[in-house]
């Protein structure tokens, strides 16, 4: 007997493989798993160049940590961490890039095949006029 309250799950489709099963079956065959071995390899190493960027910005000026905190006002500490750091407020990441002496920096994108430009020593000073703001 049902009880009619009760949540009913569906039975899936004909031929249907659950994702962890399909990916094991697929990682079953060595040279697709070596192949997925070598690009996990591939991804860490982004991933290690993604964290240095700050740190080559610095030392592409030439300039040690402890020079950087000076010119912040910060700890050398701070620096080392913001350095290791994943996510950044863009004031953050102005700071530190004037501090490191970048000069021109900018955001660049393509939307709807127009390449645009966000000047990020100005981005955030602008206050839109809410009559000019559209919403969809």
């Amino acid at each position: 007997m049902t009880d009619k309250n009760s949540p009913t799950t569906p039975a899936p489709p004909a031929g249907f493989v659950r994702g962890n099963d399909r990916l094991d079956a697929l990682l079953s065959d060595p040279d697709r798993a070596a192949r997925v071995a070598a690009l996990d390899t591939e991804a860490e190493e982004i991933d290690r160049a993604y964290k240095m960027n700050l740190a080559t910005v610095r030392k592409a000026g030439q300039l040690t940590q402890v020079e950087i905190a000076q010119r912040l006002g910060v700890a050398q500490t701070s620096i080392s961490r913001l350095e290791a750091r994943h996510d950044l407020l863009l004031s953050t990441l102005m700071a530190y890039l004037n501090a490191a002496g970048v000069t021109d920096v900018a955001i660049t994108g393509t939307i709807n095949g127009r390449h645009i430009e966000i000047d990020l020593a100005t981005a955030g000073t602008h206050t839109p006029d809410p009559e000019t703001l559209t919403t969809n």
